[in-house]
This record gives C-alpha cells, structure tokens and sequence, in this order.
C-alpha cells in the first residue's frame, strides 16, 4: 500500500464505534466468520489450517509477533464495513475530507515565479467533490501516483489559488516526497 492508501486505512479505523476483538481467540473467530473456513484464514495470514484451530479452541493462547500483526491487520481491516462506507458516503456527499501532511510540493508557475519545490506543512480542508473523487478511485484501483495526482489538484485549488482569487498563473502541483499525510472525514 502507498501513502494514501495507509492514510485511508488510518481514517476510517479512527471512525471505529466499538473496538475490535482484542483477544487472539476472539479475533480468529471473527476471521473464521468472515472467511468462512479455517483454511482461507490460513491463507490470508500465512500460517497452517491446524494452527488457525488452535488458536480458535484456544490451545495456543498467543501466536508469534508477526503473525499476531497479520492477524490484528486482518481484524481491522474487516472490522464495521458500514460504519466506513456510511462515513466515506458522508465525506463525498457534504463534509469533504480534511488533509494534513508535510510534503514537498512542486509546481509550474508563471515566469519570474518561483517554482522550487520545498517542504510545507498543510492541514487543508478538501470540498466533498474531491473526497468522492478520491473514494472512486481508491475503488477502481487507482494507485498511489493517481490519488496523490487528486489530492494534489486539491490543494492547488483550495491552499495555493484560494479557489480562483489568487494564483491563476499556477499549473500542476506536485505532492512528493510525503513525510506524513493524515486524513479526517
């Protein structure tokens, strides 16, 4: 996963109204419900059918540090399906999304401008229509460069020509060099 994505991810688990299994045998047990067999559960987190079922009879009561990661990733990235899509259909409808990061932007600008790209630190506020955008191509596959490409074109018409009033002779921003990027709808 890229940045955006990762930053996505972050957001929607913050939107979380009750809190995930914590227990290795409760979060297999959702695993298995999810997936419907031992076996798949095994597949996604890389260990045997047999270990799955130990840890749901509870005979193994902890698994090793990195499987215990994909297991607790795995939970929450299932965990309350609607209460995501219900606040991602609310961010793209009326809120918008709220963008905080410290990147280097680049841009094209008028002759005599500066154009070096520098690090900035931005907490941005994004109308709904960039959020849908931003939503339907994390849908459609989108990768990393392309969304970066959205919330870029964002920040060009909100943060640097303050939607028209200013800095008309400004083109193509760039976003790279992401030190952090947090997202909140």
């Amino acid at each position: 996963m890229g940045e955006i994505e990762d930053a996505i991810e972050r957001a929607d688990r913050e939107a979380f109204t009750r809190e995930p299994p914590k227990t290795l045998k409760g979060q297999i047990g959702y695993l298995i419900k999810q997936f419907g067999s031992a076996k798949a559960v095994a597949q996604e987190i890389g260990v045997t059918a047999d270990s799955v079922n130990r840890y749901r009879r509870g005979a193994r009561k902890n698994a090793r540090t990195d499987v215990a990661a994909k297991i607790d990733d795995a939970v929450r990235a299932r965990w309350q399906p609607q209460v995501r899509k219900r606040r991602r259909k609310q961010a793209a409808a009326s809120t918008g999304i709220t963008v905080e990061t410290r990147a280097r932007f680049g841009y094209s600008a008028a002759v005599g401008t500066t154009d070096d790209g520098r690090f900035r630190r931005l907490t941005v506020h994004l109308p709904p229509t960039y959020a849908q955008r931003l939503f339907d191509a994390r849908d459609a596959g989108a990768s990393d460069r392309e969304m970066r490409g959205i919330i870029a074109e964002g920040f060009k018409d909100v943060y640097f020509q303050d939607g028209g009033s200013r800095a008309m002779g400004l083109s193509d921003v760039e976003i790279n060099d992401i030190d952090y990027m947090d997202f909140d709808y």
